[in-house]
């Protein structure tokens, strides 16, 4: 079990991880599967279980009206991990210890895919009236 949610472990195909993401959609599978695999973890990644559809609402007293359930999308969701149990997605963004396979750094943005490429090489800490001093 883990001591907070940014540290969790999961047993998947009978072996113990640490979670990387869950319900992730096949494209951030592919995604962090190649990022993670460059920087030598063993990934796993199984099917998420479905979402549980929520109760239908009681009908008021007196009323006659059929109301309809909504329906929940069928949308295929994994669940990626590492068989390393130390790894920490926050600690290693942070931390800056995980690489593109072009030698850049990864920032959060790039591990959110925000941005298409990794070019930071000044601490994430640093503002504007710092990077002249980077450089």
């Amino acid at each position: 079990m883990a001591i907070n949610k940014n540290h969790e472990f999961e047993d998947l195909e009978n072996i113990k991880c640490s979670v990387v993401e869950k319900n992730v959609p096949k494209e951030r599978v592919a995604f962090l599967k190649q990022l993670l695999e460059f920087n030598g973890y063993t990934v796993l990644v199984v099917l998420s279980p479905p979402a549980k559809a929520a109760p239908a609402p009681k009908p008021v007293e007196g009323e006659n009206e059929i109301v309809e359930t909504p329906t929940v999308a069928k949308i295929e969701t994994y669940t990626v991990g590492v068989t390393d149990v130390m790894f920490n997605a926050t600690n290693a963004i942070f931390g800056r210890f995980l690489k593109t396979n072009t030698g850049h750094i990864i920032t959060l943005a790039y591990w959110q895919q925000k941005e298409q490429e990794s070019t930071d090489n000044i601490p994430y800490f640093a503002n504007d009236e710092n990077i002249q001093s980077w450089k």
